[in-house]
């Protein structure tokens, strides 16, 4: 793919300049048309930086600092120049990529130790970008009036900085520049904040990138300095100054995360360059090591679950509070590895944390009971047992509403252990709403609805896929907290079309619950027209699928009277698909 391309161009660029990388792996996908579903922020202009409240407190789920940024302003925050300040920036901005502060101190170094930036003249020389620009440009943008434009004449960040002397050799000289030098403020030509050495130290000692005949002084970013003046980054760059290897390879193992991080399992990988060793950011999960259960054992262990006295309920809302941790932009969560019972999900709120204590110690047991059971090498895993419990919870609500169904069930998933689980790195999983349990707590980014289509969107799913979940889940009492909303019928546990029904009848009329607030804690009421007595409540996750035309026409097609089976066999489809979401292996088959 040109994806795979583009990252392996990179590394190969690293190796023509001495640099020994970690490996690649090929599997990324094009795509041929833009990403609707990214949110840039609230922005209007370039550098805007309306994302911030309070002490400069970043919005929830943005990473660059402004508008039109990829990272941090390299001139420091709103491009004041200070290293301190920035260091603030720097940290959450990475964070936010899972970086910590050493991997965050190799990839400014290990990429600054290569060519320079590009600032010769003034920026207001430098015509639109390609989309802006006229058709007879013909996709070629920011065409410069600046001298020849291109090589030495080039304009693009408007900073003119080269950091090493061999800015096309992996070298220590980075740090050697950093610690060796006092800085001083300056300009680049096109105006912009960055630093040289005090007292014209340095001078001649840098390559010119396009005549032989010039030299220069080194020159550093405003974020450079900060791995100097900031004292935890300090200390890591001193270290790395001190120990080159060192350096290397934080810098070739956080190159490797950075541009294999949205790849998710190593299953997914492709290529002889693979790495072999395991690294907790990929979500590790052990390889199948036994006999996988056959069809009698998935029949008996179906058997034994409903036996539990467990309710459809609390089986269907553990299952899917393990599947639904999955993110189609980045391939992570899901119901492989069974990390619903380890930190930090078996604690989450939306997890309801005391029942599924109570589901997991009961289907451990079944776990155990069976593994110990076996002559042979045969095991169940506890991922298995939580997917399968769902399975069977839903094939009785199937029955109990007249519907004899058989859930599809693969076996293979296996259990992660606490030490494969990077705790801080799960914890931006944790679902803050979800729209499928009728779930939100505190200020949301956006509307409850809008939050339920971007679930909907990371599990991949159709909105007709979004649409028949949301109206199954609901009957069979999935709610978090076991909420009442949305449960719009009389047999709560039983897999029936009766939230479509209920939500569109006309013998009911909707207005805003007594107390009712906008934002998280915005409830309805549904009254009944003659005798005014309220039915049902829901949220705005619930009555959306009446207000919306397209939703509603979903709504229409399962609230049928001749819908039944079709709202069943589309349910078990869709719910399937979310249990295996997370099985590469199965997919590639």
């Amino acid at each position: 793919s040109w994806a795979d391309l583009m990252i392996l161009a990179g590394n190969v660029a690293l190796e023509s300049m001495g640099f020994k990388t970690f490996g690649f792996a090929g599997g990324r996908a094009d795509v041929w048309e833009p990403e609707q579903d990214v949110d840039w922020g609230s922005e209007t202009k370039w550098l805007d930086d309306e994302r911030y409240s309070g002490d400069r407190e970043l919005r929830g789920h943005l990473g660059a600092v402004q508008m039109g940024l990829i990272y941090v302003n390299p001139e420091g925050p709103n491009g004041k120049p200070d290293p301190v300040a920035a260091a603030r920036d720097i940290r959450e901005t990475f964070r936010r990529m899972a970086m910590n502060d050493e991997e965050t101190v190799a990839l400014i170094a290990g990429g600054h130790t290569f060519g320079k930036t590009h600032g010769a003249g003034d920026a207001a020389l430098v015509g639109a970008e390609p989309e802006g620009a006229g058709i007879e440009a013909q996709g070629l943008g920011w065409s410069s009036k600046y001298a020849t434009g291109i090589a030495g004449d080039a304009i693009t960040s408007g900073l003119e900085v080269t950091w090493t002397t061999t800015p096309t050799k992996w070298s220590n000289n980075f740090f050697d520049n950093l610690f060796d030098y006092e800085w001083e403020l300056t300009k680049s030509p096109a105006g912009a904040n960055q630093w040289t050495p005090k007292g014209g130290a340095g001078a001649d000692t840098v390559p010119d990138a396009h005549n032989a005949s010039k030299r220069h002084a080194p020159a550093m970013l405003t974020t450079d300095l900060s791995l100097r003046f900031d004292p935890a980054y300090e200390k890591i760059s001193r270290r790395f100054h001190q120990h080159p290897d060192q350096f290397a390879d934080a810098f070739a193992r956080a190159w490797f995360k950075l541009t294999h991080r949205d790849m998710g399992p190593v299953v997914r990988y492709l290529g002889p360059l693979v790495p072999k060793e395991e690294l907790i950011w990929q979500d590790p999960i052990p390889a199948i090591d036994h006999e996988l259960v056959s069809e009698q054992d998935i029949a008996a262990l179906k058997a034994k679950i409903l036996a539990t006295g467990l309710s459809v309920s609390e089986l269907v809302s553990t299952a899917w509070a393990s599947a639904s941790t999955f993110r189609g932009s980045d391939k992570r969560g899901g119901a492989n590895g069974a990390r619903i019972r380890l930190e930090p999900q078996k604690d989450w709120d939306v997890n309801q944390p005391a029942q599924l204590s109570k589901v997991l110690e009961k289907l451990e047991a079944i776990q155990k009971e069976f593994n110990a059971a076996q002559s042979g090498d045969k095991k169940v895993s506890l991922a298995d047992l939580v997917v399968l419990g769902g399975v069977a919870a839903v094939e009785k609500a199937a029955k109990d509403g007249g519907h004899e169904m058989k859930v599809p069930f693969t076996p293979g998933r296996m259990d992660a252990s606490q030490e494969q689980t990077d705790v801080e790195s799960f914890a931006a999983l944790e679902p803050k709403v979800d729209g499928f349990r009728n779930y939100a707590r505190g200020k949301l980014p956006m509307s409850v609805e809008a939050m339920l289509v971007d679930r909907a969107q990371l599990l991949t799913l159709t909105a007709p896929e979004m649409t028949v979940l949301v109206g199954g889940l609901r009957v069979l009492g999935a709610n978090a907290g076991g909420s009442k909303h949305g449960v719009f019928t009389d047999k709560p546990g039983t897999l029936t079309n009766d939230f479509f029904v209920n939500l569109l009848s006309m013998a009911t009329i909707w207005g805003p619950a007594a107390g009712s607030e906008p934002g998280s804690d915005e409830v309805y009421e549904a009254r009944d027209r003659k005798t005014k007595a309220v039915k049902w409540t829901g949220t705005r996750a619930d009555l959306i699928f009446g207000s919306h035309a397209q939703l509603r026409a979903f709504a229409e097609v399962y609230g049928s009277a001749d819908a039944k089976q079709k709202f069943v066999k589309d349910f078990v489809k869709a719910w399937t698909k979310v249990m295996n979401l997370d099985r590469f292996e199965i997919a590639a088959k």
